[in-house]
């Protein structure tokens, strides 16, 4: 059993890779600054880089801080796979969804229905943090583009300007490869993690699995963050790759298993909102809002039901 929890985990690292390469990506692709082979190899490798060295805090929140006791081996096994499965769709739709709200609801749905433990006040805790995640990154975006665009009103060199906000733009976006990998491992691996516990090779095989899914099936979402939801220049990407990191990357230290997708999206809308209402894209951004609720709640009452029939 614990080697199909293991395969079952990697699956749902593969899945957080496919839909999550968006939000490390999209934006520089959208940009136009990097094409889409070259930076889904870079990403890999700085996403390998963040579960490695600050994987743990998130892998243990997953683990022990939703159900705080120890769930039977097959509704482990049931809350992974409830929430692979709707990411997976979500990905064939190009939808960018959050496997973190997935994992936590499938996790819930499962303790509820075998009578375990559930920390509801830990719970409440996280979803506050993802209603506050795409607000915060909204404003920091905003605010770092008016910022950022204030050197090139005094710069007279454009082609100089031009490749300085190139390379932040790619630095940018493996910083935010690297706080994704430091976010979602916990989410893949955090489960298995509460039976096994934590090591330094299973952190390793959740970066690896997240890799496999940025390199393998991650182009659908990454056109609807780069291009469905406002049109992006180079300095809109690096404003909404920097702020999206620097939001993942904090509740990431603090434990919290936040959305990568909601942090970028809420970003590109800051960064569309410099230019007015109009040019965000308001019906995909609603799109998107819906898979947000959706995913939690679908997860956790799938999980549920599973577990009442198989357990």
């Amino acid at each position: 059993m614990i080697l199909i929890l293991l395969v079952t985990s990697c699956y749902v690292g593969w899945n957080i890779g496919a839909n999550d390469t968006a939000n490390c990506i999209g934006t520089s692709v959208g940009s136009g600054l990097l094409s889409y082979k070259k930076a889904v190899y870079l990403i890999a490798v700085f996403a390998i880089l963040g579960a490695l060295l600050q994987g743990q805090p998130v892998m243990k929140t997953i683990g022990k801080g939703v159900v705080t006791e120890r769930l039977p081996d097959l509704a482990i096994l049931v809350a992974m796979l409830s929430a692979g499965v709707f990411v997976t769709l979500a990905t064939t739709l190009k939808l960018p969804v959050s496997t973190s709200q997935a994992i936590v609801g499938a996790i819930a749905g499962v303790g509820v229905a075998t009578g375990a433990t559930v920390d509801f006040s830990k719970i409440t805790t996280i979803v506050a943090c993802w209603v506050i995640c795409p607000l915060l990154t909204a404003v920091l975006s905003f605010t770092l583009y008016h910022l950022s665009s204030l050197p090139a009103r005094k710069l007279t060199n454009i082609r100089l300007w031009s490749r300085i906000l190139g390379s932040l733009v790619v630095l940018s976006a493996c910083y935010m490869a690297f706080s994704l990998g430091a976010n979602h491992v916990g989410t893949a691996m955090g489960s298995v993690a509460n039976i096994i516990g934590s090591s330094r090779w299973l952190t390793v095989l959740g970066g690896v699995a997240l890799a496999s899914g940025l390199l393998s099936y991650g182009r659908g979402v990454t056109e609807t963050v780069a291009r469905g939801i406002t049109p992006l220049d180079p300095l809109s990407a690096f404003a909404a790759q920097t702020s999206a990191a620097m939001t993942v990357h904090f509740f990431s230290i603090l434990g919290i298993p936040v959305s990568t997708s909601q942090a970028i999206v809420g970003a590109v809308v800051g960064v569309g909102l410099v230019r007015g209402m109009r040019a965000v894209s308001k019906r995909r951004l609603m799109d998107i809002i819906v898979g947000w609720i959706a995913t939690p709640t679908v997860a956790g009452l799938v999980s549920f039901s599973l577990s009442k029939l198989l357990l």
